[in-house]
């Protein structure tokens, strides 16, 4: 492999000490059970591991091959990776014994491994295979939904999901498309894609939105997400820490209004006679929202859309808003 090549498929993780410090590994807390919901490359999980105490212990998930080859890699008896989604958690903890967790960090989206890999197929930047699986061992790949989905529903995903404004017009050209040969490259569907979308996003291919829509529907990630920020809430330990680093606007938002949700709890009319230790209670503390630096998104563009939230479950005490 040449040197371009070795460039091309290196990997950074972003935010790897704010998400790391966002987790408090101290104290009484280094000996604590953690989560990394999200293993991709192992960089928060070697991080963790540098910081665990003796008696901590770390699960990763993840439903990549390539990413549990990776973890096969640590050779520590504190770890241990489950080859599954993170939204999974409940099982997997309930299998181990494990009743409470004192942190979860999601790292969310694609890893650059994953987007440079042409065979993967989630890029346009490269021809290649229309798979778009993180877990390649199960499920249906993109090029399969395409060939056999309605036209309704191919624009509903792009539009939702991509917040793509052409979507009728994408679906439209899909599926006369398939009419005449079979989709199943990168390429191709990249093609139809610019030949449908008439206006152009200044500095942004046409077919982002498109391939986003359908890797994020293929592989169920907001669905998931949901799921897993539930089961993240449940089996933390009060003033166990979730760290959320989402790299769009549909991740994003779902995370801020399940943390708003459990931090602001409304509260009844202070007319009525209820005594304050009556009165509901917020079951998360907002603590921060971070950006990555200048210096970050300088030597690595792809950091430049992250958002990471950070929340602390109470046991009692006042929430904030972020």
């Amino acid at each position: 492999m040449n040197a371009d090549a070795v460039q091309q498929y290196q990997h950074r993780t972003v935010l790897l000490d704010e998400a790391v410090d966002a987790l408090a590994l101290s104290g009484d807390r280094v000996n604590g059970v953690y989560v990394d919901g999200t293993f991709g490359r192992g960089g928060h999980s070697r991080k963790i591991l540098q910081q665990l105490g003796s008696g901590g212990r770390l699960l990763a998930f993840d439903k990549d091959t390539q990413a549990i080859a990776n973890a096969a890699t640590i050779n520590d008896q504190r770890f241990e990776i489950a080859h599954d989604s993170f939204a999974t958690l409940s099982e997997a903890l309930a299998v181990r014994g494990i009743k409470q967790v004192d942190g979860v960090l999601l790292d969310l989206g694609i890893s650059s491994p994953q987007v440079d890999d042409a065979t993967r197929g989630f890029s346009f930047r490269a021809d290649g295979p229309l798979d778009m699986r993180m877990d390649t061992t199960r499920g249906m790949s993109a090029a399969e939904w395409l060939a056999t989905e309605t036209e309704q529903k191919i624009e509903k995903v792009i539009r939702d999901y991509g917040e793509e404004r052409f979507a009728f017009q994408i679906a439209k050209a899909i599926v006369a498309r398939r009419a005449v040969e079979p989709i199943s490259s990168t390429r191709q569907l990249a093609e139809i894609v610019a030949r449908a979308v008439k206006t152009r996003e200044k500095g942004k291919d046409p077919a982002t939105r498109t391939f986003q829509a359908i890797r994020i529907f293929i592989n169920q990630e907001l669905e998931e997400l949901e799921v897993v920020l539930n089961e993240a809430y449940r089996y933390l330990a009060p003033h166990g820490r979730l760290v959320v680093i989402s790299f769009h606007s549909l991740e994003d938002r779902i995370v801020k209004q399940f943390m708003a949700g459990k931090a602001n709890v409304p509260q009844p009319d202070r007319r009525l006679p209820i005594r304050a230790i009556d009165l509901p209670q917020p079951e998360m503390k907002l603590l921060s929202r971070v950006k990555p630096s200048a210096a970050e998104i300088s030597e690595n563009p792809r950091a430049r859309s992250a958002v990471m939230r950070v929340a602390e479950r109470l046991s009692a005490g006042a929430g904030g808003t972020i």
